[in-house]
């Protein structure tokens, strides 16, 4: 028996207006038939509403009437639930969305089954026109792949169209006109010393932390008391949540005699409080403004009494790795100012003004992951390519390798020695 009145009343055969299709809603879900107005889109119309009519289940769209943002739409929906850590998206969600706004002005209309390997070069030619530098763009269009994979395993195309894009391949050094970017590398102690005299006095903590430990800018952003054994005399810090947890590895970071000194004062708090934390070093700033009052406290406003009760940012509880970046970069603008237009933007510059200062603040600013490549070069000399491996938890020694720069010194010594 059908499943449907017959008294029901059929769905009306639409024009979708956006983008000129036929369409038909059924169970409130949208149908695209093709052109409105075609003879094909009518045959579909009428296929449809005959099953539905005759209560059988109505495919949800077929694979040539499936559009590309519908693809994009429905991956990104699981994206945001699969690539998620401690309750929120992490960077690979949001790289993925961005790959998507790159698709969907050129081919977001478009139907799946027409997304060609011309059509994903199309994309990549746009990424570089948007200064995509070659990794990245890269990165990106196998992004796009993965998404047009995993859309035919659900059944939403059919499987030829990911295999066809699986024969673009990637861009390559010194063969495309894409960007350029140098390999990280690590900051000399120097410029590290000169930027410390302008970072407040937690982050700077942080900075000589992570330079003695080798550990990510996140690992030490997450340090609570309670992650940190003490019971030898080298500490051992497991972080709550690291990088490569989701390939079910243990992360044990080893705290010496050095770092020990510098994290001391920061245990003193409940166990799982942060122990690096932006509140801290704002009431430190504040505390110091104070101290450095002239006007006598009898006069003029009280200390303290003339801030914002509800500012609209507040100093938060733990430091991120954008923040704890940007506290460098703000130090690096400070220590290293520009010759002659100063560390800062102003009014009175003009384009060019602007756009040299840019150029020059980005030349003299560094990273927190320099540190961990500056860890992971003077381990490497001192005590080898094995050691710096374990001291930075990689799974094999190819990838200490580009963390650790190889030592010339040594080779040249080799070099004189053979003649």
């Amino acid at each position: 028996m059908s499943n449907v009145s017959s008294f029901a009343r059929p769905p009306k055969y639409r024009k979708h207006k956006a983008t000129g299709q036929a369409l038909v809603v059924i169970n409130g879900q949208s149908h695209y038939l093709g052109k409105h107005g075609t003879a094909a889109s009518k045959e579909a119309y009428s296929r449809l509403v005959g099953e539905w009519l005759q209560g059988g289940k109505v495919a949800s769209a077929t694979s040539s009437n499936t559009t590309v943002s519908e693809v994009m739409a429905a991956y990104v929906r699981h994206a945001k639930g699969y690539y998620r850590k401690n309750g929120k998206p992490t960077r690979e969600y949001e790289q993925i969305v961005e790959a998507c706004r790159k698709v969907n002005p050129l081919y977001g209309r478009s139907e799946a089954v027409d997304f060609c390997p011309l059509a994903l070069r199309a994309v990549r030619d746009s990424m570089i026109a948007a200064d995509y530098c070659r990794g990245f763009s890269n990165k990106q269009i196998d992004r796009i792949k993965r998404m047009f994979r995993w859309a035919a395993a659900e059944e939403l195309i059919p499987a030829s169209i990911p295999q066809a894009l699986s024969m673009v391949g990637g861009l390559k050094r010194g063969r495309t006109n894409a960007r350029e970017t140098p390999p990280v590398q690590p900051v000399d102690d120097a410029t590290v010393e000169i930027t410390l005299c302008h970072l407040p006095d937690v982050a700077a903590s942080m900075v000589r932390l992570q330079r003695l430990t080798g550990m990510r800018p996140q690992e030490v952003c997450g340090m609570r008391p309670c992650d940190i054994n003490r019971s030898t005399d080298v500490w051992t810090y497991r972080p709550e949540s690291h990088k490569t947890e989701h390939q079910g590895r243990e992360r044990i970071i080893t705290i010496g005699p050095k770092a020990q000194n510098i994290l001391r004062r920061y245990l003193a708090r409940d166990a799982n409080m942060h122990c690096f934390r932006p509140c801290d070093s704002e009431a430190k700033r504040l505390a110091a403004r104070g101290l450095a009052r002239k006007t006598p406290e009898n006069c003029g406003n009280r200390t303290g009494s003339n801030r914002v009760k509800e500012p609209k940012r507040k100093a938060g509880k733990k430091y991120s790795t954008p923040s704890y970046r940007k506290a460098i970069h703000r130090a690096c603008d400070k220590a290293f100012p520009h010759p002659e237009l100063g560390r800062s933007k102003q009014p009175w510059m003009s384009e060019k003004q602007v756009e040299e200062l840019m150029r020059w603040q980005s030349q003299h600013r560094w990273s927190p992951n320099q540190l961990r490549h500056a860890a992971a070069t003077e381990i490497r000399q001192n005590h080898g390519l094995e050691a710096a491996q374990a001291v930075l938890s990689h799974a094999n020694a190819d990838t200490t390798q580009i963390y650790a720069e190889r030592d010339l010194g040594k080779a040249m010594d080799v070099a004189r020695a053979m003649g």
